[in-house]
């Protein structure tokens, strides 16, 4: 009876332990929603575009950042010839740049505060947001020099392969915690038209 009355009380702990080491890194996924048993499972929905090795062909260093706009593609440069592409989504009409940047910060679940432009744009934007599973940076951000960009992951994955932001390229969440995992500070960005 009393090895009864334990199990009854201990199982359920040794279950809950279980679930939450299964679906929680508290390195890559404080909020637990990365790998699974999520009540925000959009938040890391798979993009519609998946994370390959590819053949790329480039003078430029590995570790080098190449955004090709036109193709709504990142490419993280490895060498031999070969790059990780990633999907994103891009600036919307108006709102496309090129140039070369550097990763001058990462941010592992970002705040957000809306630049003065945007807010003009949209008075209705909140004028800070902590970080977290709602704020539309994601769940990483990599800063690019001292302009307003980041390429930031997202919390609306169906945006990936889309022209809908206001010049940041975003990423699935999973694409952006795998690249932010590979990028250093100091990294060079190439941002194609």
């Amino acid at each position: 009876m009393l090895l009864r009355r334990l199990s009854c009380l201990i199982l359920p702990f040794i279950a809950a332990a279980t679930i939450t080491t299964a679906s929680a890194n508290p390195t890559t996924d404080p909020y637990g929603i990365y790998s699974g048993g999520s009540p925000f499972g959009r938040l890391f929905g798979g993009s519609p575009v998946q994370r390959t090795t590819v053949s790329f062909p480039s003078n430029e260093k590995p570790g080098t950042i190449v955004v090709n706009t036109g193709e709504r593609r990142l490419y993280y440069v490895l060498g031999d010839g070969r790059a990780i592409r990633y999907g994103i989504g891009v600036g919307r009409d108006g709102f496309t740049w090129g140039g070369v940047k550097t990763v001058t910060a990462k941010r592992e679940w970002p705040s957000w505060t809306p630049p003065e432009q945007m807010l003009k744009r949209r008075p209705d934007l909140p004028r800070f947001m902590p970080g977290g599973p709602d704020n539309p940076l994601g769940a990483r951000a990599l800063y690019l020099g001292s302009s307003l960009y980041r390429i930031h992951g997202s919390n609306e994955p169906e945006t990936i392969g889309q022209a809908v932001s206001s010049g940041c390229f975003r990423m699935t969440n999973a694409d952006v915690i795998d690249l932010y995992n590979r990028v250093n500070v100091g990294a060079k960005v190439v941002v194609l038209r």
